[in-house]
């Protein structure tokens, strides 16, 4: 189970940790924290240095009711990011978390290794031709609408089982049009209850039936934070305990806003495993 990192082939048979680094000033827990070279060199270092396999990148929020960013915007905030980054730790592998084509086609260009897309290509519909033709590896979310109607479209005849139809569709489109490398990601909180949230972790082991790396990004969100009547800044001890959970369920990659404490966690199951 290995995906190709411009050239780097990265064996996700054993569970690795995405480090997230938000650029935006609204993201839900560390928007507008990373503002200038140093906030953001200082957090990625630490990051790669704590055992991130991946850094994430993302420049437009995709929080509930999230304002709406356009293209020119988008790219202001994420390309300087990008080209920093490359120039200062040249073996970083970047997911752009991005829904737009031409974010994935100027981000891949500048250095960025693979494209996190929150919509699985329903967003844009030159998305999957674009990927496809980059030749980079995709992360396709399950989502219902866009972040500012997602709330309200909870719905689901039968949870896990409208998720797997919804990725049987998009990975024989995607395989159709010669993307090879495929990760999955159930998106939690996204167009889901926090109960829907829960019965999807519970479940996460029946995603399985692709046969492709799964992604949990469950760090720090409402499901925790609400759950334990706490806020997102409290919920470390929340989030780490249901990494685990996570991983004993066949998550392959976890996408985290504390890489030290998920690595951790990694350690640990697989010595449980070992």
């Amino acid at each position: 189970m290995t995906i190709n990192c411009k050239g780097k082939l990265i064996d996700l048979s054993t569970p690795k940790v995405m480090g997230i680094l938000n650029v935006t000033p609204d993201s839900f827990f560390d928007g507008g924290r990373y503002k200038d070279e140093k906030s953001i060199l200082n957090q990625v270092e630490s990051m790669l240095n704590q055992g991130a396999t991946f850094i994430d990148i993302g420049a437009y929020s995709s929080r509930p009711n999230a304002p709406f960013v356009s293209e020119d915007e988008e790219l202001q905030r994420i390309l300087p990011i990008i080209k920093l980054l490359v120039d200062t730790f040249p073996d970083i592998v970047i997911s752009v978390d991005t829904f737009r084509s031409k974010i994935a086609k100027a981000t891949i260009t500048a250095g960025a290794a693979l494209i996190n897309d929150i919509s699985a290509g329903h967003l844009e519909d030159s998305m999957l031709q674009t990927v496809a033709g980059l030749h980079v590896p995709y992360i396709m979310m399950h989502m219902r609408g866009t972040p500012q109607t997602m709330q309200t479209m909870t719905e689901y005849d039968n949870l896990v089982k409208d998720i797997n139809l919804y990725f049987s569709e998009r990975v024989s489109k995607a395989r159709a049009l010669g993307i090879v490398d495929l990760i999955l990601d159930p998106g939690f909180g996204f167009a889901k209850t926090l109960e829907q949230n829960f019965e999807l972790l519970n479940t996460f082991e029946l995603l399985n039936i692709t046969d492709l790396p799964l992604l949990a990004g469950i760090s720090r969100k409402s499901m925790i934070y609400k759950t334990l009547d706490t806020t997102a800044s409290n919920a470390l001890n929340g989030t780490t305990a249901l990494h685990m959970i996570a991983l004993q369920k066949g998550a392959k990659i976890l996408r985290v806003h504390d890489v030290k404490e998920a690595k951790e966690c990694i350690t640990l199951y697989n010595q449980l495993h070992a």
